[in-house]
């Protein structure tokens, strides 16, 4: 079992910045896809940002693609969602999650996902 806990969120005004942290409690953290999803009120979760096992390989949303950067350090078992230029609509509560599926290159689907954190609030004000 990989227990994750995102921290980071807070309140900015927009075109600010936070870096999201996303810690895991197991080892075998280090060997598995990451995503970050968020959810805002009344709407569905999304898929924002993902990252291979060993960092080197990236997926973004087009939303959010130059914005945010997602990275990786696997010697502190955590991941890390850098947002710049944040805009209100970036508004929304943000979750990280590890699968240990390995069968394609990026998974895009909550559903595709076997460990998730609890959530941290990110909140862009205008």
């Amino acid at each position: 079992q990989v227990q994750l806990v995102e921290s980071g969120g807070g309140l900015v005004q927009a075109g600010g910045s936070l870096r999201l942290s996303c810690a895991a409690s197991a080892r075998t953290f280090s060997s598995y896809p990451v995503g970050w999803f968020r959810q805002a009120p009344g709407k569905d979760r999304e898929f924002v940002a993902g990252i291979n096992w060993s960092g080197g390989d990236t997926y973004y949303v087009d939303r959010v693609k130059g914005r945010f950067t997602i990275s990786r350090d696997n010697a502190k078992n955590t991941v890390y969602l850098q947002m710049n230029s944040l805009k209100p609509d970036d508004t929304a509560v943000y979750y990280c999650a590890a699968t240990i599926r390995g069968d394609r290159r990026w998974f895009l689907k909550d559903y595709e996902y076997t460990y998730w954190g609890r959530g941290t609030q990110v909140t862009v004000s205008s």
